[in-house]
């Protein structure tokens, strides 16, 4: 078996984590799993402690940083072990851990330096999502795809297995264009425009956040401008 880092991040988790961290563990026992935690509380911190086990491990930061900046800070903090892949994965369990053992045996056997699980494949799934985020995350990505050309259909989906290389990669050459979930386009362009190799396999993606989801201006306003940036980053980077 491959020994991975899994690096989650969590925010307002602690009900979810504990759970979260027993099924990645029973699906995938050679990984180590790292929380990189912006919550307002300790709450998950406490959970975490009280759990003790030794493959897991949590960073509490004392203010939010944005999604984007908790995985590339966690995989900056497992580099320096004996890790072949880097797994990110969200905290309530939008994402199954039962796909972790085949996307680490695709990605080996197709020797991907980014395998993304997509929501987007003719045999992906996506349950229990309000219909107003399905629209604009299907509309955001096809424009992603019609304006930075990687050749990927999900672009902002936070289930995915990178190789120690493109690990390396990405906390070299990202992180500087939005700490949010703009990220992962960002990620995106700069490992395909430097040659890394990409991959997608269909997934299950089942919401699981309480309540009514709204999509407020600020998101879209946000999206937008940043989908701006990481254009003016694929200009430069494929010329």
């Amino acid at each position: 078996m491959k020994k991975i880092a899994v690096v989650i991040p969590a925010y307002g988790e602690s009900s979810n984590i504990v759970d979260l961290c027993k099924e990645i563990l029973h699906h995938y026992a050679h990984a180590d799993i790292l929380i990189v935690d912006d919550s307002p509380d300790l709450l998950t911190v406490k959970a975490i402690k009280e759990f003790a086990h030794p493959q897991v491990t949590i960073k509490h930061r004392e203010k939010k940083g944005g999604r984007g900046s908790a995985v590339i800070l966690g995989i900056i903090e497992c580099l320096n072990k004996d890790y072949e892949y880097f797994l990110e994965i969200d905290a309530d369990f939008s994402h199954p851990p039962s796909q972790i053992p085949s996307l680490i045996k695709y990605a080996d056997e197709k020797k991907i330096d980014l395998l993304i699980a997509s929501r987007y494949l003719a045999d992906s799934k996506i349950i229990n999502w309000p219909l107003s985020r399905k629209i604009f995350s299907k509309c955001a990505n096809v424009l992603a795809r019609v304006l930075l050309r990687v050749p990927v259909y999900d672009y902002t989906n936070g289930f995915r297995l990178y190789s120690h290389r493109s690990a390396v990669e990405l906390t070299r050459t990202c992180g500087k264009l939005g700490n949010g979930f703009i990220a992962l386009s960002e990620i995106l362009v700069n490992l395909h425009y430097r040659q890394y190799s990409i991959g997608e396999v269909p997934t299950i993606f089942v919401n699981r956040i309480r309540g009514e989801s709204s999509l407020s201006r600020k998101e879209i306003w946000n999206a937008l401008s940043g989908l701006g940036r990481i254009y003016k980053l694929k200009r430069r980077l494929s010329k």
